[in-house]
């Protein structure tokens, strides 16, 4: 037997034990903040507060190490609120990449208020001011705002390749990231399959440069954007922005919420762009988003900037769209329980964190929340 295995499953027996006493103060209704986050009590919302307990136990005792926020929203309302470690409900969490998942939202929120023409539209017409670019031809010129969303693009570009032209540690030390982004070559070969896609590869440089279309076409810079356009009618007040030395707005990763805003924009996309009754982002944008587009890897798809993921349930298996971002975080909707679940760690650039947050969610989180119902031809039932 693995001795640090053995270890901590231990630990896990003996924080189970040390929690069930204060369990109880655990599992109250989250405080309603006023912040546009409907809450209530974990019971009502038919979440298994046994199971609730033995997830308190198991962040305490890091079977997810450096987890800060573990939040469950069902049927709408915020039912389970917890912190670990320097997590507080103030905290802003680095959740990295799932910057991307907001980036997504922006485009398709300009696309909506006919800033942006389509998804079709083509990458370069949006630098005109920037041409001539290097390594111009015929394939940089045929990329489109979906081959970025897609992570599909012929841009030289995968971060999973140190030694990609495009992988993002190569333009953190550029002064002016659009510039060396839309110079970078293209890959030799590229071909389309009958999807009129690419192949997958990650490329957090294709979502920056979605960001600075998003800018040119609305002619805001795109924070102020995001912020009015999104974060507004959400109610998301404290944000943190990460810039490129020349300030230009990194919207690849780094982006700073609270983990209740962040369960908020979940709840957002999870209810088809509208919130309390209003359209923010359109039902379409929303349904092409979280499409299957592209395989990513294995038990791994991707749409427009959102992951797909099989995760193992009491309903079975349920599927989950997602933001995800290094260090274990995701943020994720899941239809057939009717619930969005909100995990934050700062287990960066660690092996195995995403397999960690996996354990977690199917081993201690998916157990609490019962399946939802669905009337025929209707919509989703509470099932409590």
């Amino acid at each position: 037997m693995n001795p640090m295995g053995f270890a901590r499953r231990v630990a896990v027996v003996l924080a189970l034990a040390a929690a069930a006493p204060c369990a109880a103060q655990r599992l109250s209704a989250p405080a309603d903040l006023g912040d546009g986050l409907r809450t209530t009590d974990p019971t009502r919302a038919g979440l298994d507060t046994t199971a609730l307990r033995r997830l308190t136990a198991a962040a305490v005792a890091a079977v997810a190490p450096k987890t800060s926020s573990v939040l469950i929203v069902r049927g709408g309302a915020l039912a389970y609120e917890a912190y670990f470690g320097e997590g507080t409900r103030d905290r802003l969490n680095d959740t990295r990449s799932a910057t991307k998942s907001v980036t997504s939202l922006a485009v398709g929120a300009a696309i909506a208020d006919g800033k942006i023409s389509s998804a079709d539209a083509k990458l370069l017409d949006f630098f005109a001011d920037l041409r001539p670019v290097l390594n111009d031809n015929t394939a940089k010129g045929l990329i489109t705002l979906s081959d970025l969303l897609t992570m599909s693009s012929a841009l030289s570009c995968n971060d999973d390749d140190d030694a990609s032209p495009g992988n993002e540690d190569n333009m953190h030390p550029n002064r002016v990231w659009t510039r060396w982004a839309v110079d970078l070559p293209t890959d030799t070969g590229y071909r389309r399959d009958s999807t009129g896609l690419g192949p997958w590869r990650y490329c957090t440089t294709g979502a920056f440069l979605l960001g600075q279309v998003v800018q040119r076409a609305t002619g805001a810079h795109v924070d102020h954007f995001v912020e009015h356009r999104l974060f507004e009618p959400l109610g998301i007040t404290k944000v943190e922005w990460q810039f490129s030395p020349s300030g230009e707005v990194m919207t690849g990763g780094g982006l700073r919420l609270r983990a209740r805003d962040l369960a908020k924009l979940a709840l957002l996309v999870q209810q088809g762009g509208t919130w309390n009754g209003r359209e923010i982002v359109p039902a379409d944008w929303i349904r092409q988003s979280l499409s299957v587009q592209r395989h990513a890897s294995a038990g791994q798809d991707y749409g427009y900037l959102f992951w797909h993921r099989v995760y193992k349930s009491r309903c079975g298996v349920s599927t989950g769209w997602y933001m995800a971002g290094n260090g274990g975080n995701a943020i994720l909707t899941f239809e057939n329980l009717d619930a969005v679940v909100v995990v934050t760690r700062t287990n960066f650039n660690q092996r195995g964190m995403h397999q960690q947050t996996q354990a977690l969610l199917e081993d201690y989180i998916l157990p609490a929340i019962p399946c939802a119902e669905r009337r025929r031809g209707g919509p989703l039932d509470e099932a409590y």
